[in-house]
């Protein structure tokens, strides 16, 4: 249980360090909800480590039923573990050199730490997010891979993000989120051959 919840938390923590260090920094957005969050940390000046944690639940809320109680602890644990990463994150302020005048830098080095965050939490049965859950059930109910599941949620966000992101960072987005995408389905159907 402890190696367990370790890597949901590891994960929650790669997909702060990410989100806070890259994609806040250069305006390289991801979708879902975790662009949902910067695109309202944009606009209202929320913290997503708030916006996060208050559309996790609602998202959790809606897919309990299909999950199942599992799911939902293993959620808590991560989505939390996200929320006060980022929190803590915030407070120490950015350790990685500003990629925002190479956003193609950016999105690959972004959509690494979200595709692997993710993709080590949604292994182990969790969600770091809303974004996940709704993925999750996006591929449940419609048979889809999780990795287009996730690329359909982010693909809408990357829309909306068009209110405040130029296009040719909403481009590096595209390319952050079909990188991350990828990542997050080829975690999360790894095998371990014994």
């Amino acid at each position: 249980m402890l190696r367990h919840d370790g890597v949901l938390l590891l994960g929650a923590f790669t997909l702060a360090f990410g989100l806070f260090n890259v994609h806040s920094q250069s305006q390289i957005t991801e979708g879902g909800v975790l662009g949902m969050t910067l695109l309202l940390q944009h606009w209202l000046g929320v913290s997503p480590g708030v916006s996060g944690f208050l559309m996790d639940m609602t998202c959790y809320a809606v897919g309990f039923r299909l999950l199942g109680r599992g799911f939902l602890r293993n959620a808590l644990i991560s989505s939390v573990g996200f929320s006060l990463c980022y929190r803590l994150l915030e407070r120490l302020g950015p350790v990685l050199p500003s990629m925002a005048d190479r956003p193609l830098l950016a999105a690959l080095a972004g959509g690494l730490f979200v595709g692997v965050g993710v993709g080590l939490v949604v292994r182990a049965g969790g969600a770091s997010g809303g974004d996940d859950a709704l993925a999750l059930i996006i591929a449940r109910i419609s048979r889809l891979p999780i990795s287009l599941a996730y690329f359909f949620t982010d693909f809408t966000v990357l829309a909306l993000s068009l209110s405040y992101i130029p296009l040719e960072k909403i481009a590096c987005s595209l390319v952050t989120v079909t990188l991350s995408s990828w990542l997050i389905g080829r975690i999360q159907s790894f095998h371990v051959h014994s």
